[in-house]
């Protein structure tokens, strides 16, 4: 239950945090400031989150994380289920605070609606998004993999190291896609801003659902084939 809670708590964080960041500054092409701060944004709350939660329940907050951890042997799949409920709980309340805060006015502004994730960067096409979500999620996630293996010499900087990895894949995926690489993320904005009367990021909630997953579990498997 403890760490049912602290996935809960963590994905929270990390939605009004990093999408409350997407929400202040804007992500559009002419503000590559705002690229870069809601990439921090995103990728600093996962380093807070590593050091204050990770020795509770891992620190997964992803619901792609913990399909690679899955896959991986670290966790049952009872776990990963309670997990992936957790999270999407943890979404949804912190969707539900951005809404609190902001106001209803902002579910139709440039982020799609409380930072929720679109196809608009790729045209519209639901091949591109889900190969962008498919990629930088593999990239994330191996890197993932790579810091927490057991044979992994990185000490106590892991949580820095995977803090920065989703920086790196925010700076090049916000402007395609928003950068999703987490479907519990994707799915919290995209409901409570369809609660909000703004349906539109549902109808490609399904790409940053599967796309993650897909890039998840790939390098779940690339990596087990490298370390064997």
């Amino acid at each position: 239950m403890k760490k049912n809670i602290a996935e809960a708590i963590g994905t929270a964080v990390l939605v009004v945090v990093g999408c409350g960041t997407a929400m202040l500054v804007g992500c559009n092409a002419a503000s590559g400031s705002g690229y870069l701060l809601t990439a921090l944004a995103f990728g600093l709350t996962i380093v807070a989150m590593a050091y204050s939660i990770g020795n509770i329940s891992g620190c997964h907050i992803n619901p792609a994380v913990s399909l690679a951890f899955l896959i991986r042997g670290d966790i049952t799949a009872q776990e990963f289920v309670s997990y992936v409920i957790s999270q999407c709980v943890g979404a949804l309340c912190g969707s539900a605070l951005l809404a609190a805060i902001f106001g209803a006015g902002h579910v139709t502004d440039a982020t799609g609606g409380f930072g929720s994730n679109g196809l608009a960067g790729v045209n519209g096409s639901v091949i591109a998004g889900l190969l962008v979500e498919i990629v930088l999620t593999f990239i994330f996630v191996m890197a993932i993999m790579g810091v927490t293996s057991r044979k992994a010499q990185h000490g106590s900087f892991g949580g820095l190291v995977i803090g920065l990895s989703l920086v790196l894949v925010h700076i090049l995926g916000i402007g395609l896609t928003g950068t999703s690489v987490n479907p519990a993320r994707s799915f919290g904005p995209a409901v409570v801003a369809a609660i909000s009367k703004n349906p539109a990021p549902l109808a490609s909630l399904w790409v940053f659902i599967v796309g993650p997953l897909v890039g998840g579990a790939l390098a779940a498997l690339v990596y087990r084939f490298l370390e064997d």
